[in-house]
């Protein structure tokens, strides 16, 4: 029999719970887990077609605790995330006999949580869920946290509720039908908070890369495990993004304006996010904020995911979707950036708000054709 290994993490914030489960085949076990809590409820599962038809049998344990389940299909990718798929959802919610105490799991991606958990949040003003990721990049970040949301057209995530799923089931087997593009953009998540926040596990990603970008889910599982962690930890001090809870925001500044800009073909999510990372890791450099060898460890490690190329793009068109962006405030564009300190290379970072336009344009435009290069104010 194979051993199973299993991660166990739990947070807690002031508006709810959530246990994280990690590992091989967990799915197969998690009826034991949830059977109480799905005990004589309605089940509504958010997915997608081409996700049910490869993967439905892995929910057979979960759906069979449910009095009753009905699965409601999204559109893959960002196109899921709008108002009008929402309104969609509750309608078939209410037409299936949908209650306060109905259960709903999300069984997909990034989007298909961040849909699924705003649609739960919102319905009858809130019913419990469950996250189930599919995908590298939900499983280390977007299923962990409560952040739930829809995107309007002058910005990405820009309606949204905190709402925590009761658990979080990320089941690595899943992950062995990625494409290796799939598992490159979840892997610059996983990078953005090991720079920031765990130096040990920016050493782990540096060392077991070529494995990780194979898809081990041995190698992966302590990974995601560490990653969710680290992000745990940063929600539960600051689960509203009140301050600290930014740091998460490395790299997603400029990556959410590419996306924008882009109107969200081309790139992926994380490949947007490691171009922000490396721009963020310019300004740092204009501030004398980063020594230079932690500089050049990041763009090393970020060369060898060998990301695809940048398309054309305008500094001014990114600029104006920068200032759209959520998380900027009344005052501006609070910049997330890396920061050395007594020696160490990772683990620090600083939030910078006094960068104007002109310093933020003249880097962008020296950036743009050249991004692995290190700002010319060093």
């Amino acid at each position: 029999m194979v051993e199973i290994h299993r991660h166990k993490l739990d947070y807690k914030g002031k508006s709810g719970r959530s246990r994280i489960l990690i590992g091989e085949g967990l799915l197969a076990e998690a009826a034991q887990e949830l059977g109480g809590w799905l005990s004589g409820r309605r089940l509504f599962v958010v997915t997608t077609r081409r996700l049910w038809e490869l993967h439905a049998s892995a929910l057979d344990g979960i759906l069979g605790s449910a009095a009753s389940w009905k699965e409601l299909y999204v559109e893959d990718g960002e196109a899921a995330k709008n108002v009008e798929t929402a309104q969609g959802l509750w309608d078939e919610m209410l037409a299936a006999g949908g209650k306060r105490d109905s259960r709903l799991v999300t069984f997909g991606g990034g989007t298909v949580g961040d849909v699924g958990g705003f649609v739960a949040g919102c319905f009858l003003r809130g019913i419990e869920y469950v996250q189930v990721p599919t995908t590298l990049l939900a499983q280390v970040d977007a299923a962990v946290g409560g952040k739930t949301g829809v995107d309007l057209p002058g910005g990405k995530n820009t309606v949204g509720v905190f709402h925590h799923p009761a658990w979080v089931l990320s089941d690595t087997s899943l992950l062995a039908t990625l494409p290796p593009a799939e598992l490159r953009s979840g892997l610059v998540e996983v990078v953005k908070m090991a720079a920031l926040l765990d130096p040990p596990l920016f050493e782990r990603v540096e060392e077991e890369l070529d494995a990780l970008l194979a898809g081990d889910a041995a190698v992966l599982a302590p990974v995601i495990a560490a990653a969710a962690a680290a992000k745990a930890d940063v929600v539960e001090r600051d689960e509203r993004e009140g301050d600290l809870r930014r740091v998460l925001n490395f790299g997603h500044t400029l990556g959410h304006a590419i996306e924008g800009v882009l109107a969200y073909e081309g790139l992926r999510h994380g490949e947007a996010v490691a171009y922000g990372m490396l721009f963020a890791l310019r300004l740092a450099e204009r501030r004398s904020l980063v020594a230079p060898e932690a500089g050049e460890r990041l763009r090393l490690l970020l060369r060898r995911f060998e990301l695809p190329g940048l398309p054309e793009l305008s500094p001014e068109a990114l600029y104006a979707f920068m200032t759209r962006d959520k998380k900027a405030t009344e005052e501006g564009i609070v910049w997330v950036l890396p920061a050395s300190r007594e020696g160490r290379p990772f683990g620090s970072f600083e939030m910078v708000g006094t960068l104007g336009r002109g310093e933020v344009m003249e880097e962008l435009t020296a950036f743009l054709p050249s991004p692995f290069a290190p700002s010319a104010k060093v």
